[in-house]
């Protein structure tokens, strides 16, 4: 048994006796009640769903396993001389519980080499879309495409003890894992780059493998920029819509490919993942229409006037949950601060966080007028040379798997239940008003 298998046995063993002793003695205890608005409005805010790897506080932000952005960024191993943390490490955090050693990490990095590489069929299938097909379309197709591989599928069919569950999920999850940056470099240079292929080098960390898959070698910071993007975009809690997916279709015991296809799916939605999208061409048409790559602050704030007149809403800015600027945004400033100077877009995002926030708050109705991490990382991927925005969910979704399929894992060791919500009818609503 791998190192990092046999710590997640132990820790998730000892959680899931605490849980049972906790439900045994607690389980009739009421957490909170469900309003009507909470039912109408998305359910948003219900306690609802465990959810192990992290935690997403309205005011200080995400925390992975009680760590803070500034804290993980400090605590990670980091590639020797390096200033960014290692996404590893965060998996490894996620999944256990424990700060890695530098030891560990390596030894990660190492696995997730050995098992990376994808199959000739998911090859075949990408190839087989017209170009000009949304890269996420192509990614979730090519993602399913691999479920042939799924050694908890094969166990399962075979027969399986339910308390074993856990153990073959977590070697799809570290298989699907590996082999994500592979899949994304391949649609990538099919669709932007002729198809012209650059071979994995498995001596580099898996960050810098999907930097140099990609193919963006001409500066070497941009391998320290998909550390510290792969590490801030891994997990925001269960509720968002791709992690509760991946949830939900895990829960009727689908395989992590299945269930990570399905919370692609939710990711590839305008009001989620896509939103990186829809920031960085809101940026390139406000620069367009103003007729300058400098614009000034009072340029900015009269076309964020504009838009908002149209009734249409400013891309980046605003969070279900969150009341403070997103610290994955402020990660992202404090990357550009130290490795991009000068840069005409990145200084546009920077005036626009100084515009946008008093204009909302003008409005009286916005409770959170604050960036989020869309509103930055387009202008750094820009700056390295990856101006196709439509991919930029997919780098999205190849670190949102760090999160899910860690919490995966979870849900199968603690033996979580399908997913199965009451739903209500309008009728149902009526009468409840009726006999209050």
């Amino acid at each position: 048994m791998d190192k990092l298998k046999n710590a997640f046995k132990d820790a998730s063993s000892q959680l899931a006796g605490e849980i049972k002793s906790i439900l045994k003695e607690h389980g009739s205890k009421e957490v909170g009640a469900v309003t009507l608005a909470q039912i109408y409005g998305g359910m948003r805010g219900l306690k609802s769903m465990p959810w192990e790897p992290s935690e997403l506080d309205a005011k200080e932000g995400i925390k992975f396993r009680g760590y803070s952005i500034p804290e993980i960024k400090k605590l990670l191993p980091k590639i020797k001389g390096g200033q960014e943390p290692l996404p590893e490490g965060l998996f490894w955090l996620m999944l256990v519980g424990e700060i890695p050693t530098d030891e560990d990490v390596a030894w990660l990095s190492k696995e997730w080499a050995k098992r990376g590489e994808i199959p000739q069929h998911t090859k075949d299938v990408i190839n087989a879309f017209a170009v000009g097909t949304h890269p996420m379309t192509q990614f979730i197709a090519g993602v399913t495409s691999m479920q042939s591989e799924s050694v908890f599928a094969k166990k399962y069919f075979e027969g399986l003890n339910k308390k074993e569950y856990w153990d073959p999920t977590y070697e799809d999850a570290m298989n699907l894992i590996a082999k994500l940056p592979r899949l994304a470099a391949y649609i990538y240079r099919k669709e932007y780059r002729n198809g012209e292929h650059i071979d994995a080098d498995l001596s580099l960390d898996w960050s810098a493998n999907f930097a140099h898959m990609l193919g963006i070698t001409d500066n070497p910071d941009f391998s320290s920029l998909m550390r510290i993007y792969l590490t801030i975009h891994a997990d925001h809690e269960g509720g968002n819509a791709s992690a509760h997916t991946t949830h939900l279709v895990g829960s009727t015991l689908s395989d992590p490919y299945l269930s990570f296809a399905g919370g692609m799916c939710s990711l590839a939605g305008p009001l989620h993942g896509l939103a990186n999208q829809e920031v960085i061409k809101w940026v390139f048409k406000m620069i367009e229409s103003i007729g300058t790559s400098t614009p000034t602050k009072e340029q900015i704030a009269d076309y964020v006037q504009a838009t908002l007149d149209k009734g249409q809403v400013i891309p980046g800015y605003g969070h279900a949950v969150l009341r403070e600027p997103d610290p994955r945004f402020t990660a992202q400033r404090e990357f550009a601060e130290a490795y991009i100077k000068g840069d005409d877009l990145v200084e546009t995002v920077w005036k626009t966080f100084e515009v946008v926030p008093p204009i909302l708050k003008g409005l009286g109705k916005v409770k959170n007028p604050w960036p989020n991490v869309d509103a930055h990382s387009g202008a750094l991927l820009v700056h390295y040379g990856m101006k196709e925005f439509s991919f930029y969910t997919v780098l999205f979704g190849v670190s949102r798997a760090l999160g899910v399929l860690a919490a995966q894992c979870w849900s199968r060791a603690l033996g979580l239940p399908l997913e199965r919500p009451k739903s209500i009818t309008s009728e149902w609503l009526k009468q409840v008003v009726k006999e209050s």
